[in-house]
């Protein structure tokens, strides 16, 4: 038997869909208590970000710029999870979370975190970053703190550039309440006519197109400069959207509406409009949050709550300004001192070219060896969409396949697809148009490829495509040549700057030839069992995973060296976490690193107390995701797309690969080394579902920030291709 046959009847073998990893009959019984709340471990991710944001080592913008996550985050979290938890108990389908409380239970728990975030969300920007952008030049002030001169230049820009803009709605019986759509900011304004005394409602609509922060005198220098909110100018000029009458009462109110699509697929519809429909839809959910300023009178808010129809609890009274995903906007001022130093990615050494005026042949240097790139370290633009783009120019190239996740509207990649097709050669680009709040640019540019001449596919019926795969077939001397890309994150420039992912650029004839099977399963009716190097779903990714630790199980009851490293951004999937709880039980060190929901609980005698879990955030995304095995000593580590979620391991397609250079391996280790030491700033995650910050060493001064770290190893490497290490390897 060859070495290729033995490797080849190995991972064929491994992930058998008949396999059942654990006897589970005799073995002691894990305590009932043994997950964390999914919608509580969340807030806490989102903690975490709002803590960041109260870290005065942080640059004041970047400061601002994680209250706006902190904010957006929480908007989204309402749209889709506290709305869809409502639907399931309005129509009677809830059933009990994974802890086992009843989903009113859940709800009333967020609700109480949810409020107490909220209000140090509002406390951090008020008496934390407000002041420090102000001792910084940037005063955010308000109406009653301007001067005459400030004021006159104000009115002006207000009657030529927001007046005209204004749609006041008035409330009688001639002009119903408004539909109030989610997300806007607006103005609840009580009038009383001068001549009957009668007291009115009306609503203004804030507009989004405009700047939140309206500059008080542009010819300030921008390092010292005033800004007032829009609201506020708006509201200081209500008279003139009201003349003769008086304006008792004008407060702020935000309404957060279900925004969750949910579309029937069948395999007759047109799914692009299906979901076009369902788009308009989303605008007209009902109401799930009502935010209001914290002045807002008795008679005001009973109107808002009785014409929204929300409860009590819905209610969140907070200082203003609401909505401070507004921040985005100041965050985004052209002051280099206060944001995070400028870091230029550097090519990945095997992709540099030997003469500096030359480009780089991508092909070239991937035949040569398999190359693991790690964004935003290493470019994105000097790698993969270097790769596509010299796979649409090269005559040698027949055929390119691609999955598509998320995409910016005018990326180079699907410019790079269209060219390919345009020249003649055979493209296909599987569009997964369900991206949650990407659907509708995901439409226009999947339109725009069919006309290119792209085959565009939309995946398997009940199944979103979230893994990220590049296929080209190219002509060689030998025959027909696979060049693949497997990454963690979406072919997307933008957010690969600000996003930690992994890929994997591979000459390799197995991965490729596992690629072309997948594609062409995937523009078909099913995926099959089984592939080489690569773990699939829905199918066999969480068994392949299951035996890998059942494996390591096996390894430590034996004496035989055991371990097993996870890094993913969340992980609830009780069969793996049961899983990593017996291999705990069997004496496995196991560590894992989670930048979001985490329903593991470590630590605990008897359950997880070789358990580690470890959560970092920082300038960059953490998003990449790894599963390691130590495996005696010949180690198993896959990267790729899937989070340990039962929708990326039952209602996704999602694919791990292996690697199998050496120096790769060695590079994993030793970022987890990095990742998981005393001396890196980090969060640490306690049975009791508590996250607490290491941030300082006993004498107070900051534990390594390991992202910088890794910033200035990757920028050292040399030509030599010696890979600076961050750790010892265990």
């Amino acid at each position: 038997m060859t070495a290729d046959s033995i490797l080849d009847d190995r991972t064929s073998s491994d992930f058998d869909d008949d396999f059942e990893p654990f006897d589970l009959e005799g073995a002691p019984e894990l305590e009932p208590e043994r997950y964390l709340d999914r919608e509580l471990s969340w807030l806490a991710f989102n903690q975490r970000v709002l803590e960041l944001a109260e870290d005065p080592r942080v640059p004041v913008l970047e400061r601002a710029n994680f209250l706006a996550i902190f904010a957006s985050n929480l908007d989204e979290f309402f749209m889709v999870r506290v709305a869809g938890l409502k639907r399931r108990i309005m129509t009677g389908l809830a059933v009990p979370s994974n802890v086992g409380r009843s989903p009113l239970d859940v709800l009333s728990d967020i609700s109480a975190k949810a409020h107490e975030l909220q209000e140090r969300h509002a406390a951090a920007y008020q008496q934390l970053v407000k002041p420090t952008l102000a001792e910084s030049g940037i005063r955010v002030i308000t109406w009653a703190e301007l001067g005459d001169v400030e004021r006159e230049h104000l009115r002006d820009y207000f009657s030529k550039q927001i007046f005209p803009v204004l749609m006041p709605l008035a409330v009688d019986p001639a002009h119903p309440f408004p539909y109030i759509s989610g997300l806007s900011l607006n103005l609840s304004v009580r009038v009383r006519n001068s001549r009957t005394g009668r007291q009115e409602f009306a609503r203004v609509k804030v507009p989004q197109m405009l700047p939140r922060f309206v500059r008080v005198d542009p010819s300030e220098s921008i390092e010292d400069a005033g800004y007032i909110t829009l609201e506020d100018l708006i509201a200081n000029h209500l008279g003139d959207l009201f003349p003769g009458m008086e304006i008792v009462e004008h407060h702020v109110f935000r309404v957060t509406r279900n925004e969750d699509v949910e579309i029937e697929e069948d395999e007759t519809e047109n799914l692009i409009k299906a979901l076009e429909k369902e788009l308009l839809r989303r605008r007209f959910g009902p109401p799930i949050r009502l935010e209001i300023t914290d002045d807002m009178d008795d008679v005001t808010l009973g109107l808002l709550v009785r014409e929204l129809d929300v409860t009590e609890q819905e209610v969140f009274r907070l200082p203003a300004p609401l909505d401070l995903g507004g921040l985005f906007d100041l965050s985004r001022l052209d002051r280099p001192e206060l944001h995070y130093p400028t870091h230029v990615p550097t090519t990945a050494l095997q992709l540099q070219p030997s003469d500096s005026n030359l480009r780089a042949d991508v092909f070239t240097a991937i035949s040569r060896q398999d190359v693991l790139l790690h964004h935003p370290y290493e470019s994105f633009a000097t790698s993969v969409q270097a790769f596509l783009e010299q796979a649409a120019a090269d005559p040698d190239v027949l055929a390119i396949k691609q999955t598509l996740y998320r995409t910016s509207g005018d990326s180079p990649i699907v410019e790079a697809l269209i060219d390919a097709a345009e020249s003649g050669k055979q493209v296909l680009a599987l569009v997964e148009i369900k991206a949650r709040f990407d659907e509708q640019a995901n439409i226009s540019w999947a339109r725009k490829l069919e006309k290119a001449g792209v085959h565009v596919v939309y995946g398997l019926v009940g199944l979103k495509t979230h893994c990220k795969l590049a296929l080209v077939i190219r002509q060689e001397k030998g025959g027909l040549r696979h060049y693949s890309h497997i990454g963690t994150g979406n072919y997307n420039p933008k957010t690969s700057r600000i996003y930690e992912d992994l890929g994997l650029l591979t000459a390799d004839d197995q991965v490729g030839k596992d690629l072309t099977r997948l594609f062409n399963e995937l523009s078909g009716y099913a995926i099959e069992k089984k592939f080489k190097r690569l773990l699939v779903a829905p199918l066999h990714l969480r068994k392949g995973l299951l035996k890998l630790i059942a494996g390591e199980i096996r390894n430590a009851e034996a004496g035989r060296p055991s371990g097993i490293r996870i890094k993913v951004n969340s992980i609830v999937d009780e069969a793996i976490i049961d899983a990593l709880y017996r291999a705990s039980n069997a004496g496995v060190p196991v560590e894992v690193w989670v930048r979001g929901i985490c329903s593991l609980r470590p630590g605990i005698p008897g359950l997880s107390e070789h358990i580690t879990v470890r959560s970092i955030l920082g300038r960059y995304l953490e998003h990449s995701r790894i599963f390691s095995f130590v495996n005696d000593g010949d180690p198993q580590v896959f990267i790729g797309s899937a989070d340990m979620m039962h929708r990326n391991l039952d209602r996704r397609v999602e694919a791990l690969v292996r690697l199998t250079d050496q120096n790769h391996l060695t590079e994993i280790d030793s970022l987890f080394d990095l990742a998981m030491a005393e001396t890196t700033s980090s969060w640490w995650l306690d049975g009791s579902g508590e996250w607490v910050r290491h941030a300082t060493d006993e004498s107070g001064h900051p534990l390594d920030d390991m992202q910088n770290r890794l910033m200035q190893q990757i920028g050292q490497r040399t030509r030599s291709g010696q890979r600076p290490r961050s750790g010892s390897r265990r």
